[in-house]
């Protein structure tokens, strides 16, 4: 048996089990990456829609997923992928770390800046983002990082050194409905996000549900804590307030309003100096 220490669930893994991310497997008693350097997705991308947009702003980034993701969001919007695993995954292919950094570097007359880490949750498959980003530093380029910031210190330890930038979810303030509805742990992404800080550039993002976590008060709370960590690391944040429209089990929802997004981020900007309106 085997207890992966990646991200706060600690899952207990007999031989050949899959863990709640379905992308870490217990093999030879040791909690492993199944989805290594399986590739559901590659595309150049602008940096923006990352989103970073204090970051390289108006160049290109490769972006590359794989499958699994250690939260449930009844919103995903890359649920064939995030859900997916070995043995029910979207299609998947093998390209090896050396493969995916000599793609980048193919695309870089092209404006390519480097490799973007994305799509699925990245670092259920931290092994792999790793052993790209060395190589990918050494050539020169940059790495990015997108994520849900739901996993353990130690994780993030073996990445700061080749990670640039990160843009990473902050999906609501409210305990409970990580915990109850996103199947997840605010106080793992605060902490991940204050450590985070201390090694790059970070953006924050956070997709506004109607009757979720849309309201003033929350907004407010979660401002106040992001420029909390703005005084303490010493340097801006950007928020990206961004506009749900149906997906996944909520599908048969109403898209937020517009003008709700307009407003929140009113609120944020109260306290923080960056704040971004997306999908409006």
């Amino acid at each position: 048996m085997a207890v992966c220490e990646v991200c706060f669930r600690h899952c207990k893994l007999n031989e050949g089990e899959t863990g709640a991310c379905r992308a870490r497997v217990c093999r030879e008693g040791k909690s492993v990456a199944a989805n290594y350097g399986m590739v559901t997705g590659l595309a150049l991308d602008p940096i923006e829609k990352k989103p970073l947009y204090r970051f390289e702003s108006g160049s290109l980034i490769l972006s590359a997923g794989s499958y699994g993701c250690n939260l449930k969001c009844p919103f995903c919007q890359n649920v064939d992928i995030s859900l997916a695993d070995g043995r029910e995954k979207a299609e998947a292919e093998y390209v090896s770390p050396e493969e995916l950094c000599s793609i980048a570097i193919r695309y870089r007359n092209r404006g390519n800046i480097g490799v973007a880490y994305t799509y699925n949750e990245p670092l259920v498959g931290y092994e792999y983002v790793r052993d790209t980003a060395k190589l990918v530093r050494r050539a020169g380029m940059k790495n990015v990082l997108v994520t849900n910031g739901c996993v353990m210190p130690e994780v993030l330890e073996e990445l700061k050194l080749y990670i640039d930038a990160m843009n990473i979810d902050l999906k609501c303030f409210n305990e409970k409905y990580y915990r109850d509805v996103l199947k997840g742990d605010l106080e793992t992404v605060k902490s991940f996000i204050s450590r985070a800080l201390g090694f790059g550039h970070v953006e924050l993002t956070t997709l506004i549900i109607p009757g979720e976590n849309d309201s003033e008060e929350e907004m407010e709370a979660l401002s106040s804590w992001v420029h909390e960590q703005e005084l303490a690391a010493g340097k801006d944040i950007a928020l990206h307030i961004t506009r749900f429209f149906p997906r996944s089990r909520y599908s048969d929802r109403m898209p937020t309003e517009v003008g709700k997004i307009y407003r929140l981020a009113e609120v944020a900007r109260r306290r923080l100096k960056y704040v971004y309106e997306g999908n409006v």
